[in-house]
C-alpha cells in the first residue's frame, strides 16, 4: 500500500491533491504536512497531518518514520513573484527543502514527486510548442531552483536509484484555494472580480500568452504520473504537460459571454509583467502523452463554465 507524505499540503496545490490523493489511497495513508496549521482547513480535518518545516531534514525524517511512508510529494515552495521579492529565502526553502526530501527518500527509500515549471524555461527558450529537452535559462531565482530541482532528481535517480518524478505545471486555475504569489494569480483572480465586482484590472498586460491548465486536470497529471509505469519513462524530472494557452484578453471574452458587463483594465506590474515575458507561449507535451498516457480534459471554455459556476456556489452569489 502506498503512504505518501505532503509537504506544502496547505497551499494552492497541496489542499486539492492532498484531498484528491486521499479519495484514492485512504484518508489514513495521505499524510498532510506544512510549516503551519490553517485553522478550518478540510486538509487538517480529514486526515493526519504533521508540522514540518522542509529545512529541518529531521522533522521530515521523523514523519516518513512514524508514518511508514513510501512515497513523498515535495510541494513546500516560494513561487515566482514572491520568490523575486526575496531570492535567498528562495533558493533557501526551494533548493534546501528538495535536497533533505531527496536525502530522506535515498536513505528511506521513498519515491518522490515533486513539481516543476514552466518557469524553467527563460527568453532564449523557443515560445512557441516550447519542445521537452530545449534551452533552459531563466531569469528569475525562482526559476534557477526549478532548473537546479530537475537536475538534482535527475542525479539522485542515475546516482542513488530514487524513483523521481515531476511535471513542468503551466500557471494553475482553481476555485478551492487561492495562488500564493505567482506570475499567473491573474487567471484566478480574473474569475472573483468578475462575479464580485464586475470588472478587473489585469497586472499582465494585453497579448501576453501563457500556457494554464485547470486543477483538476494537474491533480489527475500528478496522480498519473505516480503510478505510471516506470519502465517506458524516458524522462522523469520533467515532463512538459499542457492543456491551454491565452492571454488576459481571452479568458476576458470568455467571461463576458457568461458576464455581458464585465469590463476588463490594465494595470501592469513591471516585475510580473517581465517574468510572464520570458517564458513560453506554449509547451508542447507530447513526451508525456506517449510514455504515461497524458491527456487533459478542460479547454478555456469548459473551465470558465466550471469557475464560474462553482465560484457562484462558493461565494453565494446568485
Amino acid at each position: 500500500m502506498r503512504k505518501i507524505l505532503v509537504t506544502g499540503a496547505l497551499g494552492q496545490i497541496g489542499s486539492e491533491l492532498t484531498m484528491y490523493l486521499r479519495k484514492i489511497y485512504g484518508s489514513e495513508n495521505v499524510i498532510a504536512s506544512d510549516l503551519r496549521k490553517v485553522e478550518g482547513s478540510k486538509v487538517l480535518e480529514a486526515g493526519p497531518f504533521e508540522s514540518i518545516n522542509v529545512l529541518d531534514s529531521q522533522q521530515i525524517a521523523g514523519a516518513v518514520t512514524k508514518h511508514n511512508v513510501n512515497s513523498i510529494v515535495h510541494l513546500a515552495a516560494l513561487l515566482s513573484a514572491t520568490g523575486e521579492a526575496n531570492p535567498a529565502m528562495a533558493w533557501n526553502v526551494n533548493m534546501g527543502g528538495l535536497f533533505n526530501v531527496l536525502e530522506i527518500a535515498r536513505e528511506k527509500g521513498c519515491s518522490v514527486f515533486t513539481p516543476s515549471s514552466i518557469a524553467a524555461f527563460g527568453p532564449d527558450t523557443p515560445k512557441v510548442k516550447t519542445p521537452q529537452d530545449t534551452l533552459q535559462r531563466p531569469t528569475t531565482m525562482y526559476g534557477v531552483t526549478k532548473v537546479a530541482g530537475e537536475l538534482l532528481c535527475d542525479y539522485y535517480h542515475k546516482k542513488f536509484g530514487v524513483d523521481t518524478r515531476g511535471v513542468r505545471f503551466p500557471g494553475l486555475i482553481s476555485y478551492e484555494t487561492l495562488p500564493g504569489g505567482g506570475t499567473t494569480d491573474y487567471a484566478v483572480h480574473i474569475y472573483y472580480d468578475a462575479l464580485q465586482k464586475g470588472k478587473y484590472a489585469s497586472f499582465i498586460a494585453e497579448g501576453t500568452l501563457m500556457d494554464m491548465m485547470y486543477m483538476p486536470d494537474a491533480l489527475h497529471a500528478i496522480a498519473s504520473l505516480i503510478e505510471a509505469d516506470p519502465s517506458k519513462l524516458k524522462h522523469r524530472n520533467a515532463f512538459n504537460i499542457a492543456s491551454m494557452s491565452f492571454a488576459p484578453e481571452h479568458i476576458a471574452a470568455e467571461i463576458k459571454k457568461h458576464i455581458p458587463e464585465f469590463e476588463m483594465s490594465y494595470d501592469v506590474d513591471p516585475i510580473r509583467q517581465a517574468i510572464a515575458d520570458s517564458w513560453p507561449d506554449s509547451l508542447d507535451d507530447s513526451a508525456a502523452r506517449e510514455e504515461w498516457g497524458w491527456k487533459p480534459e478542460y479547454d478555456l471554455d469548459s473551465m470558465t463554465v466550471d469557475m464560474l459556476a462553482k465560484l457562484r456556489e462558493k461565494l453565494n452569489l446568485k
